[in-house]
């Protein structure tokens, strides 16, 4: 490609930009990699809300995959066989984009995507989800913008495949961006597009020649698909200027200019609007830029950088079928307390009706999430992990589809305040009435404690523990002659009055200044200072502004491989460490 022709592409991609707007960011891995992955908003959020609603849900049956399922006639899947015996052949007489565009089933009943809102005699209220979302303890949320079928849910000027000019003829990502900040939630969408012409329609349907027809089912021509992929990004980016935006597989079959195109774009207009926004994916981006998401699972332990996972209240389907069965309660509290212990968010999928409203065994998952979390969330909110996750015999994790825990009363999980001053011993089980409790990895020279509460049920407020006693074996404490409540988790408070603060200090480039709490090192770290982490735990970089870039923790002693290994990560020139003391 000649200058002028990179110069043309440019200019259209990027067109209209404002004459103020942000260049900060150009598309290469080594300027998108200076953007902060994870912001302090997201690190403290700890539990979204999203959700698969869309052309997909109205056949409800089989999986979000029906779309494609139902083009499956050499499988004769079970999609297919529902298809023909509901609809009619999907090859001659019934195809998948009649669900969009309407059209009656072999009962003689009409079929179409066309939620109405309450306002206007429907069931779908945006206010009531966005509602619902907060009161689960949400703190950002949105919608599956688009999924791999191709139908976006905003006001789309480049794909008439959209919810305005089809199906419920409503800016349904306007109207979910209205009604999530008003609760002073993030808004997030999310972009399963790029499988839509790399793979997704693996069992062809019709080959269309009508124009149109090929921009739904990923039929146009490579170059083609992929400006579209592109487009339809920077379209949701400046109409709805989403503080997340979440992106499902396939990433890598994107070329890479592509995907550094949008990463820049993304994060100069966020410099434009004042804020910091966050991109996830499973693949494609590297772990600088954006967040890695593992999808139903997470690590086994903790694990560096922030990450995120999205998992859902079914275990086989992410979009309502009739019959769906549910997780527990339970089990969805356990894994978020897991997630988090372990330096992980959870983003948790929800499958509303065709018709908009919620089914009742997804909002009892909900509200009895956010009782947990509106009596209990000084535990997760805004905590930080500790130097280990956890102790018991129930382990989870260890990659993506991994089940959702299900803990005991032997079971804890472990969360710290930022300060380092609180640690929370999170039990997932009622130890026992007049019970001596004994966690053996809270010893002294972890953490100096000086007191156990048991966190009420009334936000605030505390119940002291007795027989409270600390050693090198780990800490005890009884619980009270009767249970103060019932929940779905216990959460400790352990107090100490240590703690660890940024010192600022003169900076002397090429210079290390030890200070009482921490160091400032300027340009990459020397190896020379590896005797000054021999008795850390680990440590936090900030950049000279105070904004945390990242955390980095040892369990073992400080190698010179492990400082190397830090010189590679950190990537500025300049920082603050904060110590964190065994």
């Amino acid at each position: 490609m000649n200058n002028f022709k990179r110069l043309l592409f440019l200019l259209v991609f990027f067109a209209p930009v404002a004459l103020n707007a942000a260049t900060t960011y150009t598309s290469t891995w080594a300027s998108v990699d200076k953007h902060n992955a994870s912001p302090e908003w997201f690190r403290d959020a700890k539990f979204g809300i999203y959700f698969h609603w869309g052309v997909y849900s109205v056949p409800a049956y089989g999986s979000e995959w029906y779309p494609r399922n139902m083009y499956n006639k050499s499988g004769n899947s079970s999609e297919y066989q529902h298809h023909v015996a509901t609809y009619g052949d999907p090859f001659t007489s019934w195809p998948y984009h009649y669900f969009i565009l309407g059209a009656k089933n072999k009962a003689g009943d009409s079929v179409k995507f066309a939620p109405k809102l309450k306002s206007a005699g429907g069931n779908f209220d945006p206010d009531e989800w966005a509602a619902l979302f907060d009161s689960a303890g949400a703190k950002f949320a949105g919608p599956v913008a688009e999924h791999h079928d191709g139908f976006s849910d905003w006001d789309s000027k480049v794909n008439e495949w959209n919810a305005v000019s089809k199906g419920p003829k409503l800016d349904l990502a306007s109207l979910f961006a209205t009604a999530i900040r008003a609760k002073g939630m993030k808004f997030m969408m999310s972009m399963h597009h790029a499988w839509n012409f790399t793979g997704y329609w693996v069992y062809p349907p019709t080959s269309y020649t009508d124009t149109s027809l090929q921009k739904l089912y990923g039929q146009m021509d490579t170059a083609k698909e992929y400006q579209l992929w592109n487009d339809k990004l920077k379209e949701i980016i400046d109409n709805y200027q989403p503080d997340l935006i979440w992106q499902d597989l396939y990433l890598s079959r994107i070329p890479v200019s592509r995907r550094l195109q949008f990463l820049a774009y993304y994060y100069n207009k966020a410099i434009d609007w004042g804020k910091e926004v966050v991109t996830t994916s499973k693949d494609g981006f590297d772990t600088n830029c954006a967040v890695s998401d593992y999808e139903r699972g997470g690590p086994a332990g903790i694990t560096y950088p922030y990450w995120l996972t999205d998992d859902a209240v079914s275990s086989s389907t992410w979009c309502y079928t009739s019959g769906m069965g549910y997780y527990s309660t339970t089990q969805m509290l356990h894994s978020l307390i897991d997630r988090v212990s372990k330096n992980g968010n959870m983003l948790l999928d929800i499958a509303p009706m065709a018709d908009g409203s919620i089914p009742q065994a997804q909002k009892t998952i909900l509200l009895g999430m956010g009782d947990w979390l509106r009596k209990f969330g000084e535990s997760i909110y805004s905590t930080r992990a500790w130097i280990i996750y956890g102790q018991g015999p129930t382990k989870a994790g260890g990659g993506s589809f991994t089940a959702p825990l299900t803990g005991t009363n032997k079971d804890f999980r472990f969360t710290r305040a930022k300060d380092t001053s609180t640690l929370y011993a999170i039990c997932l089980g009622w130890p026992g009435n007049d019970s001596t409790v004994k966690i053996d990895s809270v010893t002294s020279s972890r953490f100096a404690a000086n007191g156990v509460y048991l966190l009420s049920d009334t936000a605030g407020k505390y119940i002291q523990m007795s027989s409270f006693t600390q050693s090198s074996k780990g800490i005890s404490f009884k619980t009270p002659s009767t249970k103060p409540y019932t929940a779905l988790a216990y959460a400790f408070k352990i107090t100490s009055s240590r703690t660890v603060a940024i010192k600022q200090t003169t900076l002397v480039p090429g210079k290390i200044v030890p200070t009482e709490s921490g160091a400032v090192y300027y340009n990459k770290m020397p190896l020379s200072s590896i005797k000054i982490f021999k008795d850390l735990a680990g440590i936090e970089v900030y950049s000279l502004q105070g904004q945390k870039i990242t955390r980095y923790m040892f369990n073992k002693t400080v190698t010179a491989d492990d400082i190397k290994n830090l010189q590679k990560s950190i990537s500025h020139q300049a920082y603050y460490v904060k110590y964190i003391p065994r």
